[in-house]
Parts: C-alpha cells; sequence; structure tokens
C-alpha cells in the first residue's frame, strides 16, 4: 500500500504543478519517508546507531519468485524513490528525452572494429542499426575465406533486461568457443561452449565463475569459481561433456584478502594462476601438454610484492617480471625458465626510476614496447632487443592518454595501439616497429557536426594545502566564457590505484556545447603520479583525497574556469565515496553532486565479512576490527558524518542487483541526508531495478542514465531550456 500511494502521490502532485518552476517543485513535492528502525552496531566500546539496517537484503531474497514481507517494504520504498525522481525532475523531463536522442544519434549505428590476427584468423565485432549488442566474427586467414558469426551477442540477450558478455577464448586448435554470460549484473558469469564448425551449443554449463577461461587443450579448461563473498576463490579444471560438480579444484587461495584468475600465457605453453592482494601478488604455472599435472609455484608470495609475469616463446623461453621489489614504481626484469624462485639471479631490463612509473610491457620476438607514465601522462617506449636502442612514440595534446591494444602475435614487427584525448575521438594506430610510423586504422566517428578544433583542452596543476602540485585535466568548447562566470563539471576518483585519464567522451560534448567546461582532478589515491600518489592517497593517508579534490575545486573558481555559484562534482564507487565526504566536508562549495553507486557506509560495510569484496579491501581502507582503523575510517564515513547542515543539490545512482556496492548503502545514506538537510536543495535517488554496479547494459540504454544526470546538471544549472 506504501508503494500504490506514494506512486499516486507523486503522480498527483506532478500533474497539479504542471506550470511550477523547478524551484517550486523542490518544496512542494515530499520525499518518500522510511521506517526507523534502530540497530545498533558496538566496535571497540564504541555504540553506532543506524536506523536503516532493516533496507537490507539478501541476494536470495532479491532474486525470490515470490517476495517475501520484508522484501516487499524494501522494493516499495526503492520504487517510491524512483517515483519521487522522478516526479521531481518532471520539469526537464522533455530535456532528458531529448539529450538522449542527442547522445544516442552521436553513435554510428552500423560499425566495424579493427580485425585483429590471432592463431590463423583475423576477429572484429560488428555493430547494426538499432541493435544494443556487438556481433563477434572471425574469418580464416587464407583467400576467399568466408566470415562467420560465431556470437551474436542480441541473440544471447534476447528476453533479458540485462546481458553482458564477460568473455570469449578460442580453443588451441580453433574448433570451440568457450564463452561468459551475466544477465543479471552481479558478476556472477555462466561458462558456456559452442563448437564453431556446426554453430551448435555444447551441453556443457558451468556456473557461479568469474568469467574467465584458459584452454589447455581442445578438451580441457581451467576457470575461476566464486565463493558466497563473491570473491574468486578457486581455479577448477573442466573436461568437456563432463557434469560441473565432477570438476577438480586444482587451487584453492584460502586468504580472504587474495582474489585468484586463470589464464594462458603470452607463449601459449603454459596455463597460468595468478591471485593477488591489493599490495602482493603470486603466480602459478601448468604446462598446457600436461592438463593433469601440478601448477608449479612461479615465486612464493612475499609481503607488499607486487609482480606481473610474461613467458615468451624461444628455444629456451624466457620469464619477463614487472615488479616492485626493491622498486617502487617497478622495474622490468628476465629470467631464464628454471630461475623463477631464485630472484638473486633475475636480471635487470628496465631499471627503476623515481620519476617515472612502469605499468605495462609489451612483448615481441624482436622488440619489447614499454608503457610509462611521466608527470601523469602515458608514453610508449619502443626498444629493439638486438642493440637496445629506444624510441618513443610522440603525441601533441595537452592532456591525453595512450595505451596498448590487442595484439595477439609474437612474431610481428607491428603494433597495435590506442590514443584519445579530452578532444580527440578514440583512435586506432598501427606502429611499424622498425620504421617507426604509424597508420590511423579506424578513429571512432561522431555523427553529425562534431569538429575537434572547436575544442580546447587544457592541463594545470593545483598547489593543494600541503604544497602538493595536483593536476587537472581541463575541455571546453571554444568561446566559453572563462571569467568565472561558466558552469563546471568536477570528476574525481582517487583510489585503489585507478588512473582516471583524459579521455574523449561524444556524450560529454552535450555538456561542453552548452556551456559546461569539464575537468578531471587526477587526486591522490590514484597512480597518475606514481606508486607514492596512491601510497599518500590511502589508510592513514585517506584525507588527502579529499582535501587534493576540495582545493582542486576551490582553484578552478579562483582561476575563473568555474562560476562559483555554479560548480557541479561527479564521482562514482569509492568516487561516490569521495563525494559524500565533500559535500560533508565543504557542502557550501557545490552546487550539485552525482554520486554514482557510491560506497558511503565505510564502516558497517568493511566490518561485515559475510558481504562481497570487504575483506579485499582491507589493504585500502584498514580493517575496522583493529582500533585505530576503525576511528580513521569513522572520521570521515560519508555515511557517519552526515550533519545538520545545508547540503546541494545531489543526484544518487544505484542497482538493485550491484555486488560492488550494494544498493542498501546509497539508499540508507539518502534518507539520512534528507533527514539532516537544512538547505532547500533535492535528494533524489534512482535505483536501476535490473542492473549491477555498472547500470545498465547495452550501447542505447546506458544512455538514458547518461541524460538523466545530464538533464539534472543543466537544470540546476540554469540551463534546462
Amino acid at each position: 500500500m506504501l508503494r500504490l500511494f506514494l506512486l499516486a502521490a507523486a503522480a498527483a502532485l506532478v500533474a497539479g504543478c504542471q506550470n511550477a518552476t523547478p524551484e517550486m517543485k523542490v518544496t512542494v513535492l515530499a520525499p518518500p519517508l522510511a521506517a526507523r528502525k534502530p540497530f545498533e552496531i558496538t566496535t571497540h566500546g564504541h555504540t553506532r546507531t543506524d536506523e536503516y539496517h532493516w533496507m537490507r537484503l539478501s541476494e536470495e531474497q532479491r532474486n525470490a519468485p515470490e517476495p517475501d514481507a520484508h522484501t516487499k517494504e524494501v522494493v516499495a520504498h526503492l520504487d517510491a524513490e524512483n517515483a519521487y525522481c522522478e516526479a521531481m525532475m518532471e520539469p526537464v523531463k522533455q530535456l532528458r528525452e531529448d539529450l538522449f536522442k542527442e547522445l544516442r544519434s552521436r553513435i554510428k549505428q552500423t560499425d566495424l572494429s579493427v580485425p585483429y590476427r590471432e592463431n590463423g584468423y583475423w576477429y572484429h565485432s560488428r555493430f547494426e542499426e538499432g541493435k544494443e549488442y556487438a556481433i563477434q566474427v572471425r574469418r580464416k586467414d587464407e583467400p576467399g575465406a568466408t566470415e562467420q558469426d560465431f556470437l551474436d551477442e542480441n541473440e544471447l540477450a534476447a528476453g533479458t533486461t540485462y546481458y553482458d558478455l564477460g568473455d570469449f577464448e578460442i580453443s588451441p586448435q580453433n574448433n570451440l568457443v568457450c564463452y561468459s554470460e551475466d544477465r543479471v549484473g552481479r558478476r556472477q558469469y555462466e561458462l558456456r561452449f559452442k563448437d564453431l564448425s556446426t554453430g551448435k551449443d555444447l551441453p556443457d554449463v558451468i556456473t557461479n565463475t568469474g568469467g574467465g577461461c584458459a584452454w589447455a587443450d581442445e578438451r580441457t579448461v581451467f576457470y575461476p569459481r566464486k565463493d558466497e563473498t563473491l570473491r574468486s576463490y578457486r581455479i577448477y579444471r573442466h573436461e568437456l561433456g563432463t557434469d560441473e560438480v565432477n570438476d577438480v579444484v586444482v587451487f584453492e587461495e584460502k586468504d580472504p584478502g587474495f582474489s585468484c584468475d586463470v589464464y594462458r600465457s603470452r607463449s601459449d605453453r603454459f596455463v597460468m594462476i595468478t591471485t593477488e592482494s591489493t599490495t602482493s601478488s603470486e603466480h602459478l604455472m601448468l604446462p598446457v601438454d600436461e592438463p593433469k599435472g601440478e601448477f608449479r609455484v612461479f615465486l612464493p608470495r612475499e609481503e607488499d610484492h607486487e609482480n606481473t609475469v610474461i613467458h615468451v616463446p624461444g628455444t629456451p623461453g624466457k620469464w619477463y617480471i614487472i615488479t616492485n621489489w626493491k622498486a617502487l614504481n617497478f622495474r622490468l626484469m628476465e629470467c631464464a625458465e628454471g630461475q623463477t624462485n631464485d630472484k638473486r639471479k633475475w636480471k635487470e631490463v628496465v631499471a627503476h626510476r623515481a620519476e617515472v612509473l612502469l605499468e605495462d610491457v609489451d612483448t615481441f620476438k624482436d622488440h619489447l614496447v614499454i608503457s610509462e607514465r611521466r608527470d601523469g601522462l602515458t608514453h610508449l617506449v619502443v626498444r629493439r632487443l638486438s642493440d637496445g636502442r629506444q624510441h618513443e612514440i610522440a603525441f601533441q595534446d595537452p592532456a591525453y592518454v595512450c595505451f596498448t591494444g590487442t595484439n595477439a602475435e609474437w612474431n610481428t614487427d607491428k603494433l597495435r595501439y590506442g590514443y584519445t584525448s579530452l578532444t580527440t575521438p578514440s583512435g586506432v594506430y598501427e606502429h611499424d616497429l622498425n620504421a617507426q610510423t604509424d597508420t590511423l586504422l579506424k578513429q571512432q566517428e561522431v555523427v553529425g557536426s562534431f569538429d575537434a578544433k572547436n575544442y580546447t583542452s587544457e592541463r594545470i596543476w593545483v598547489v593543494a594545502r600541503d604544497s602538493v602540485r595536483v593536476p587537472v585535466s581541463i575541455v571546453y568548447r571554444k568561446g566559453t566564457a572563462l571569467d568565472g562566470s561558466s558552469p563546471l563539471l568536477l570528476y574525481g576518483y582517487g583510489s585503489y590505484g585507478v588512473t582516471i585519464d583524459p579521455t574523449f567522451s561524444s556524450a560529454r560534448l552535450s555538456l561542453l556545447d552548452r556551456g559546461f567546461v569539464y575537468a578531471i582532478a587526477h587526486i591522490r589515491g590514484g597512480e597518475e603520479l606514481g606508486r607514492e600518489w596512491y601510497e599518500t592517497g590511502k589508510m592513514e593517508d585517506k584525507m588527502n583525497t579529499f582535501n587534493d579534490f576540495i582545493d582542486c575545486g576551490e582553484a578552478l573558481v579562483k582561476l575563473k574556469y568555474a562560476d562559483p555559484k555554479r560548480l557541479f562534482a561527479f564521482g562514482g564507487s569509492a568516487g561516490g565515496l569521495l563525494m559524500g565526504a565533500v559535500v560533508n566536508m565543504r557542502p557550501e562549495l557545490w552546487n550539485g553532486v552525482i554520486a554514482d553507486v557510491p560506497f558511503v557506509d565505510v564502516v558497517t560495510t568493511m566490518l561485515d565479512e559475510s558481504i562481497p569484496l570487504t575483506t579485499g579491501e582491507f589493504e585500502e581502507w584498514g580493517d575496522p576490527k583493529e582500533k585505530e582503523a576503525y576511528e580513521r575510517m569513522l572520521s570521515y564515513s560519508p555515511y557517519d558524518n552526515v550533519k545538520d547542515q545545508a547540503y546541494p543539490a545531489i543526484l544518487v545512482g544505484t542497482g538493485f542487483h550491484d555486488s560492488q556496492v550494494q544498493y542498501w548503502e546509497p539508499a540508507k545514506w539518502v534518507q539520512r541526508l534528507r533527514e539532516h538537510q537544512r538547505g532547500e536543495a533535492p535528494i533524489l535517488m534512482h535505483v536501476n531495478m535490473e542492473a549491477g554496479h555498472g547500470g545498465a547494459s547495452g550501447r542505447f540504454e546506458s544512455l538514458r542514465e547518461v541524460a538523466r544526470n545530464y538533464a539534472f546538471l543543466l537544470w540546476r544549472a540554469g540551463l534546462a531550456e
């Protein structure tokens, strides 16, 4: 009845206020009020009261064919939140639809990816007009060969409201494909198999996997399986034609802080298991011609030792190791096949450099391609193995990102790489490793009147309160006023060492063309400026992340990139934690904030090891079972620090099936924010009842969420006409 009443009330209020201004709507509509059911949580002698703990539902309750009374109550409240959000945004309903059509119109409907060659076949994906998903295509590398559509994601997604093709792997003899599917959004994948010669599915189905797999031979595949917390904790061996209940566990990760995965080595000689935590990693290897053999440890795990291992062909073969052993920003080592477990026998190939972060290495028969980051920007350095001579691929934009692409072939002198900037659509290039020349193979086509010359990007440095310089990437349309009168959207993340690069977005043009400036604050907690940038933005230094973002916002106002009354902020997931922290700390700085799938109930979540991801996060946030970590996390946890003050307008997004940030965190946070709101700005939440952490699936439907966010920003900026 609550659900029906709120839906009817919202509809009636909207009908009665069709001619009201957005400001009037804010004062007229009443948000849904959730029941207060105090629940006490005592830790280290300190008691917190959570009035909305009851909103939590188990996965079983969410997926039950017949919901119980508790589930009905929670769903009714979430539906009421959606109805309220729709009613409050009624003034921009047409704008949302116009934006959606505008965003969709820039996407080339019928499109092809650049083919890549692997094991005698060419592979690419194809999009067809009006279809949400890709079609995977291959063609044998011989004259007159015809193309084969071997996975049509549109057919696979038929009858579902959400679909994600996680991965696919072709068997060594090119006869079979193993592919993974998620039809809910919780990143629990089913593995399925198809005979590529007949196009028929095999009866084998493997449930609750991590989504990846590795073939040993045409009958044997290895895969990770998830536990009740959705941690990939075991690697299994499956033989085609057998039931999954008979699959054999070949590795189990018993440390809850680690998760594992499996893949086939670059040389195709080994099946590799990798298990890692935030700060340590370990690898195991098994020759592909011994599928029932025992995996051997590459190097026993060591505390705070992160490493990536790459086996390359040759007689004999050898290993490359990207390692932080005595190298904060990582270095590249190599060793012979029998010397993996003795670091004293490793030979240095690329030395550690204090000012350069070694991110990755692509190996070829005659070359290495080194991906590194200097002053926050990515660089590709090519080294010829015969004589050690190097050259770097040059780029001109002030803020950009380059990255190596799909390079499945080892014996080649061609490198595929991608390049994009805030003003340059994504492009796929081929670099001749010997001639040092570049060929553009394909660039993202922006349908319509887009011209990169109409936009300008900049990169500035903001001096934070502790005198540390923080890079900020900026883009705007030429002619936009930079006199302190333009609205600005500031994006940030700042966790897990994840770097937020300045990439192009055709959707973002809808903001830029309406006068917005867009900026990315590359704050501590990421790895933009090396490993130390990450280390000084987590655990006991987490406040640096929040302070950096606030300082960047203030600087953009001071430098007149932003109107002080129209400064907006946006972040998602751990970036949603950032949003929650900065609105508590400096609510008056922001006109509006978008927090997508926000991690806001930090302490309660990190105390609960029964839900996904908790145990693997201790090295990022701390373990609240330790009093010092508990008090530190409690000092910034957004949910625990809401207080009586005037908050800015806030739009929160979440997914009912989110496996990473459970929906009840933002749902509880919104209720508490409204209780303490002393201003007039609305606090809204939209719950996608059919999706998880990544939002809606499909290349078009996901744009509806973008359109909602943009309409919210334009509405609050006074640009909704």
